[in-house]
């Protein structure tokens, strides 16, 4: 349905990014949308990890199968399968003035059926209204130098 970008620069340590990006509980802080994993227990995110989450979206209790492309060199890429399927990427470079940028890039689409169209709007519908700005200066806020 839609594609997202969203990009900041922030003045601190990019590994810090990578950091709260693949912690699940430092997530909780900064997602848009509350969350649980099938498996609380379990560390940071890795390259090729596949986890179970629930979350609450346009009223409705969701269910989504993750799969984690990417979680290294400043790069963090998955997919998100249930209702509606959510690409994401995240990437944070350093700059030359020990600063970093922060970039995100979602998309959205219907995984199918009355659902999956009436939870892809939902999303859009929050991603419009500045849901991923505002989740991209958390993380680069939460990065920055203390």
């Amino acid at each position: 349905m839609g594609n997202w970008t969203s990009r900041t620069t922030f003045n601190g340590d990019p590994v810090r990014v990578l950091e709260l990006l693949t912690d699940p509980e430092q997530a909780r802080t900064w997602s848009p949308i509350e969350f649980t994993l099938d498996d609380p227990s379990r560390g940071r995110f890795h390259t090729g990890d596949v986890m179970h989450i629930a979350g609450q979206l346009a009223g409705r209790r969701l269910s989504f199968d993750i799969e984690v492309f990417k979680a290294s060199d400043g790069q963090l890429r998955l997919r998100a399968r249930g209702p509606v399927e959510i690409e994401v990427e995240y990437g944070v470079v350093s700059r030359d003035d020990e600063s970093g940028e922060l970039t995100a890039w979602i998309t959205v689409s219907s995984a199918g059926g009355l659902m999956g169209r009436l939870v892809a709007s939902a999303t859009d519908a929050l991603l419009a209204a500045g849901a991923l700005d505002a989740t991209v200066r958390k993380i680069a806020a939460a990065a920055e130098w203390r």
